[in-house]
């Protein structure tokens, strides 16, 4: 009687294994939060070294820029603000006029031997921007459309130009604004001259890594 009785009960696990599985739960449960925070802190890290280390190569591609410079800019022929070399406007071209003026013809040969030795060293052109301020070109001028096209042409002068003087040709093209980024205020004619300007920007070379497309 006795041993059917106790046949029938079921012997309960040990209170040191069930201890036991759910400290094993708990270890895995904190490994695996602490891949996934060392993993994020990794990517973390990484990503800020990359991101000093650009930092670092474009503070010393402006400080290059600058000491290929130094000529131009202490003579305060141009300026350079982030990058971008800036002409005057009044310096290169007559009011609502795209044709060199003597002195900025002289301004951007001052310019040739610094940026053909910048670009040697570089993988990088030259974007030549042009920029109006916002007043309509003047009545019965019939060489320009509208501020886009004194702009454009602007532009493309300074960009001939330095081809001109030696600049390769693959290493230099024109872009046109109009009025649309100001550096300063339109509402008098201090800041429209400051809008009236030319600047010359190195960039990264575009890739050619893009496959030949088929025959047409």
């Amino acid at each position: 009687m006795s041993e059917d009785i106790d046949g029938g009960v079921e012997a309960s696990s040990p209170a040191w294994a069930v201890f036991g599985d759910l400290m094993s739960v708990l270890l895995g449960a904190f490994v695996l939060i602490l891949v996934s925070v060392v993993a994020v802190q990794l990517q973390l890290s990484t990503q800020l070294e990359e991101e000093v280390k650009q930092r670092q190569a474009e503070t010393q591609r402006r400080e290059t820029l600058e000491q290929a410079l130094a000529g131009p800019l202490a003579a305060g022929r141009v300026t350079l603000i982030n990058g971008r070399i800036g002409i005057s406007g009044s310096v290169l071209f007559a009011l609502n006029s795209d044709q060199l003026q003597p002195e900025g013809r002289e301004v951007l040969k001052s310019l040739i031997e610094p940026l053909s030795a910048y670009l040697k060293s570089h993988n990088e052109i030259l974007m030549v921007s042009g920029y109006t301020d916002d007043q309509q070109v003047r009545e019965g001028n019939r060489r320009f459309a509208d501020n886009w096209d004194l702009s454009a042409q602007r532009a493309l002068t300074v960009t001939r130009a330095l081809i001109n003087e030696g600049v390769p040709s693959s290493t230099v093209f024109a872009a046109a604004f109009g009025a649309e980024q100001p550096v300063a205020s339109n509402a008098d004619e201090e800041g429209r001259a400051k809008n009236r300007r030319v600047e010359i920007t190195p960039i990264p070379k575009p890739s050619n890594e893009t496959g030949k497309s088929g025959e047409q």
